[in-house]
């Protein structure tokens, strides 16, 4: 006798924005660093609007961010990110490859040298974390830092930097094993300064709030394995083994993706109404099904582009155009296309956001520009 699978919840686009407009406390005007959720995963710190500026678009006040309250890593995917520094020592072992097969996958080019010498990825990364750790005494600039311990690595570690001229580490297994070693960076340090974190000790086991999968079914759900495994640069099978045991599954517009047990009933609330100008690494914008976030592909090539990306409008829980700063001296304007009718009401939005923008940059707002 067949068994039949229980029906499952069927929701549309409109409803899974709302659950991540929500999850993700897009849609709250107050809060602090203790109770921001996404800083569980961590927030990207990429370009000029950054982590801050993705706080302030979940109620944080960028002035009552403590000194050392916040500390930066290379993280997820390589990338800079923010985290609580009270977190660490769990931020640490979440962000831990699981295992080799993980491991190669995510310091790329960087595997093949090392499988031929008969070195582990897993392995790699502890001996560069080693080398690291010896070499980082002191706030060190990058530079000095990939110099000193390329000295100490044999040449299945290294490559020839045509862009460099020279040779170095791969920049994946660098990055990767900077953490690793407790190695942070200094915020708005160009090149980066790399330091030790103080009293550095990684936590034994990974609490389930930071654990990556269930973070992003829990920020960026409901969601498939094969979504996860791109945003963290992870085989599929080693996150379809690492699967949470109380995900179910769910129909969003006919595909069937998972979404955490608990979160089920937030899947349900349908819209959030909220108006943001979103950083262009925002973790909104981060989810794998780009598709859902803009249906349009002519209208998604301009969001997700190589260089220069831009910011985004997120305007009555969906997204609606895509925003560029244009500051000059003490000025800032912007440039913003939008994708629907300009109107009255969303026109007010925009500039109250952009008047937000030029305050936390600490510049005078001079007016929107808008296309479309």
């Amino acid at each position: 006798m067949a068994v039949t699978e229980p029906a499952r919840l069927a929701v549309g686009r409109t409803a899974v924005l709302g659950f991540r407009i929500r999850a993700q406390q897009l849609d709250r005007e107050s809060g602090t660093v203790a109770d921001t959720a996404v800083l569980d995963f961590g927030v990207q710190d990429t370009g000029g609007d950054g982590a801050v500026w993705a706080l302030a678009c979940r109620g944080v006040d960028p002035a009552g961010i403590g000194d050392r309250e916040l500390a930066l890593l290379w993280t997820l995917r390589g990338a800079p990110h923010q985290y609580r520094r009270a977190d660490l020592p769990a931020v640490a072992a979440a962000v831990r490859p699981y295992a080799d097969e993980d491991a190669g996958k995510r310091i790329f080019d960087a595997a093949k040298p090392l499988k031929a010498a008969g070195i582990g990825p897993l392995t790699a990364l502890d001996a560069v974390a080693e080398a690291m750790r010896a070499v980082v005494t002191r706030p060190m600039v990058k530079g000095e830092v990939s110099t000193e311990v390329t000295k100490r690595m044999p040449e299945p570690y290294l490559r020839f930097c045509r862009p460099c001229n020279a040779t170095h580490l791969y920049e994946q297994t660098f990055r990767l094993g900077a953490t690793r070693a407790g190695i942070e960076l200094e915020p708005d340090t160009s090149p980066p300064v790399l330091r030790r974190i103080p009293s550095w000790r990684p936590a034994a086991t990974v609490p389930p709030r930071f654990d990556l999968i269930r973070a992003y079914l829990r920020f960026l759900g409901p969601a498939t394995p094969k979504q996860v495994a791109e945003f963290l640069d992870s085989p599929v099978r080693v996150i379809s083994q690492r699967w949470p045991e109380d995900a179910v599954p769910v129909d969003v517009d006919g595909e069937k993706r998972w979404v955490l047990a608990d979160d089920l009933d937030a899947l349900s609330a349908g819209s959030a109404k909220v108006a943001r100008l979103l950083a262009p690494y925002d973790l909104f914008l981060q989810a794998r099904d780009r598709s859902l976030l803009v249906p349009s592909a002519e209208r998604a090539k301009s969001v997700w582009v190589i260089l220069g990306r831009p910011g985004a409008v997120l305007y009555q829980g969906d997204l609606v155009g895509i925003w560029r700063p244009r500051q000059s001296g003490r000025r800032l304007r912007l440039l913003v296309d939008l994708w629907t009718t300009p109107t009255t009401a969303l026109r007010r939005a925009v500039a109250e956001q952009a008047e937000r923008l030029a305050a936390y940059r600490g510049v005078t707002f001079a007016g929107v520009d808008v296309e479309g």
